[in-house]
């Protein structure tokens, strides 16, 4: 039978003892059941464990404004509380205050900048993280943003051409409207 010193480094149970009995609590006992590890990257790994060190402990809660602000989904905390008192943040359908709790499993809809997210919450944190592990604390629900307006740039001039004549300045005038409605007549009529 192994010791306990060389089970903690193989990592092999003693028989008839599970690692979840209070072995490895690093490990099987983590809130995301050992994910981090197996996310692949190390470096990932490590701000998992630094952003769970940093999160609530069980029981406590998170403030909408901090979590929205930890997970990057605004720049800033005061722009979250902004979006909040705006009514622009919604907690299970309701608009929310910037000091509401948030917990897990909750959807949050963040509406900005003409684009709704929906995000459903995985894991509570604090402390604002890097994107990759901001991204495993939420499930993104939300519709692909809208398509931007190919428009081809009109009257742009070659770089080194030098400045443009009269004639060149209202051909760009005329291309890019600014004319109104007087656009290709003759002055005086």
């Amino acid at each position: 039978m192994a010791s306990e010193d060389d089970e903690a480094k193989t990592g092999d149970t003693v028989e008839g003892q599970r690692p979840d009995d209070g072995q490895r609590p690093d490990v099987d006992q983590r809130s995301d059941g050992g994910k981090a590890e197996q996310a692949g990257d190390p470096k990932i790994a490590a701000a998992v464990a630094a952003a769970e060190a940093a999160g609530p402990q069980n029981g406590e809660s998170v403030r909408i404004d901090s979590w929205i602000w930890a997970v990057r989904l605004v720049k800033t905390r005061s722009m979250g509380a902004t979006a909040c008192k705006g009514g622009h943040v919604r907690v299970n359908g309701q608009n929310v205050k910037p000091s509401h709790s948030v917990r897990v499993g909750d959807e949050v809809r963040l509406r900005q900048e003409n684009r709704e997210r929906v995000v459903v919450v995985k894991r509570l944190i604090r402390k604002r993280v890097g994107a990759p592990v901001a991204a495993q604390c939420f499930v993104d629900n939300s519709p692909p943003p809208p398509p931007r307006e190919a428009v081809a740039p009109a009257g742009i001039r070659d770089r080194g051409t030098g400045r443009p004549t009269k004639r060149d300045r209202r051909e760009l005038e005329r291309l890019r409207g600014l004319m109104g409605g007087a656009a290709g007549q003759p002055r005086g009529q």
